[in-house]
């Protein structure tokens, strides 16, 4: 048995029940099978093992008090991954399907995608199975004063500087934040995607669904092709599918359908995005009010439809494993050009396989994604310098990363000999500068 092989076996054995983590370790490692061929050295140093152990995992409890008095208590879960290339980075998720194996499939990930950036972070990620649907801001705030009491034990800005996900937004930031400076008294950059008025910076919020949207426009840019008049379905409403939804059309294209857990609309007319902002942001209401505010609308229960809209390009911008074998190749019956990944993991490994063997441009979230994190570390780089960057810096600044990782995901698969292999080219790209840095640093 090789070497890769071996590893993904060992993975599967001690790490039982966990198969989102197993599904994010069996992709990488298989696509970094030209990188081990050619480098011996790592099966001696045990690279890949050290690779996909985490250097630390913290799980607690999390106590907290409902507005009628009652205890709750939650798990709480910190991963720190690898911290070779520089300190822990990655999200925090409040979602009742958070558990150990979601939490080391994002961290494992994670590492790659703050890799490709070319910004000195490493990877990490946490969370809760706590829900903030249905919760008072009051119950809310309990909760993440309950979570940051354990938490900052392990982060600081110099360790660890988490960031939002899945149910962490603006206001369980400000929560969170609030709670680290009055248990540690010092203001410093240990969280990002903070207000604006104590060190956020302009455009995180637009970063994941812009930078998602910019490397999609470079890869039809290089193929001679352009976003304008293009047909677009995007998965989600959350931060991450607005932007996309936003700077698509600002770039010419027609985003015709959009979703919430609960169901999708579609809008032959194009998706009027200030109607889907209000509904969400503002409101804070289901995806389905939409079809009340714009004539001849539709809404459909149920998620998995929307990947039977015909689209030349489709963005899953929701979460893991929406799009399955069955959906993807919907989608290629269907005329899809282009797939670019804003979730994390949205597609499964069959569903990849059919857009692959389609010849489908597919740009995987490790690097389609990227923008949101590569942001944050702009955050931790104005917040060290006391400095404040306009929009406009801040946005010229993620548009170049994400062209650079497109070029540079796109170099390693031609040099590894799997051109046009972007999941593999994403991996090799971001591993190699992991594993010189972990191979400069010893047995640690």
């Amino acid at each position: 048995m090789n070497y890769v092989d071996r590893v993904i076996e060992e993975i599967k054995k001690k790490n039982p029940n966990e198969p989102e983590f197993h599904q994010a370790a069996t992709e990488i490692l298989n696509g970094l099978r030209p990188v081990i061929e050619r480098h011996p050295e790592y099966e001696k140093a045990a690279l890949l093992e050290r690779f996909t152990e985490p250097e630390r995992t913290v799980m607690f409890r999390v106590p907290w008090v409902d507005d009628a008095g009652m205890v709750r208590v939650n798990k709480g879960y910190r991963v720190q991954f690898n911290s070779a290339i520089g300190p822990y980075k990655g999200g925090l998720r409040f979602h009742p399907s958070v558990n150990l194996s979601i939490i080391k499939f994002l961290g494992l990930e994670q590492i790659l995608k703050n890799s490709l950036t070319g910004l000195p972070i490493g990877g990490g990620k946490g969370g809760s199975d706590f829900d903030p649907k249905g919760k008072s801001d009051n119950e809310i705030m309990n909760f993440c004063q309950s979570f940051m009491t354990e938490l900052q034990r392990h982060i600081g800005q110099d360790t660890d500087v988490p960031a939002g996900d899945i149910g962490v937004g603006a206001r369980e930031i400000g929560y969170l934040f609030g709670q680290y400076k009055r248990l540690r008294n010092e203001h410093v950059g240990v969280l990002t995607g903070r207000g604006l008025t104590y060190g956020g910076s302009l455009a995180r919020k637009q970063a994941t669904g812009y930078g998602l949207v910019y490397m999609v426009e470079e890869a039809m840019k290089c193929r001679g092709d352009s976003l304008t008049g293009k047909t677009v379905v995007i998965s989600g409403a959350g931060n991450v599918a607005i932007y996309a939804c936003v700077k698509a059309q600002e770039l010419g294209a027609k985003v015709v359908a959009m979703y919430d857990s609960n169901g999708y609309i579609y809008d032959k007319n194009g998706i009027d995005i200030a109607v889907v902002k209000q509904i969400k942001e503002v409101e804070r209401a289901r995806i389905k009010e939409y079809v009340n505010r714009v004539e001849g609308a539709e809404y459909h229960e149920g998620c998995k439809g929307i990947w039977t809209v015909p689209c030349d390009l489709a963005l899953p911008c929701a979460t893991q494993n929406e799009i399955d074998e069955a959906s993807a190749k919907i989608l290629v019956e269907n005329g899809v050009k282009y797939v670019g990944e804003g979730a994390n993991m949205p597609t499964t490994l069959e569903g990849i396989a059919v857009f692959q063997a389609a010849g489908i441009v597919f740009l995987p979230a490790k690097a389609a994604n990227a923008g949101g994190v590569a942001t944050s570390a702009l955050e931790m780089a104005q917040s060290s310098g006391r400095m404040y960057w306009t929009f406009e810096e801040v946005d010229a600044k993620l548009k170049n990363i994400m062209i650079n990782i497109y070029h540079n995901m796109d170099n390693a698969a031609k040099e590894y000999g799997v051109e046009g292999d972007y999941v593999s080219g994403a991996n090799i790209a971001g591993f190699m500068k992991v594993a010189e840095a972990m191979m400069a640093q010893g047995i640690v």
